[in-house]
């Protein structure tokens, strides 16, 4: 099982060239860092629309990534 979690709003993003390439936006649920994967090739075309919807994926995937290390960190006392 990994310990990614894949933006299911992109299963239907590809390049606009039609070559089958993919884009993947992943949190790691343990330590929080962002995974921005281009599929099958080094880059990806992407139409506006698409291109929206994977910014948005990393907007979603930063906040993400905030609350688990949020979560993580230790609470510092408060007050003398």
């Amino acid at each position: 099982m990994s310990a990614f979690a894949s933006d299911p709003g992109l299963d239907d993003v590809r390049d606009a060239a039609g070559h089958g390439t993919e884009v993947d936006v992943a949190v790691h649920l343990h330590d929080g860092t962002v995974r921005l994967s281009i599929l099958w090739t080094q880059e990806i075309l992407l139409s506006a629309d698409d291109a929206d919807q994977v910014a948005q994926a990393l907007q979603h995937a930063a906040e993400e990534a905030r609350r688990i290390t949020a979560a993580r960190r230790p609470a510092r006392p408060t007050g003398a």
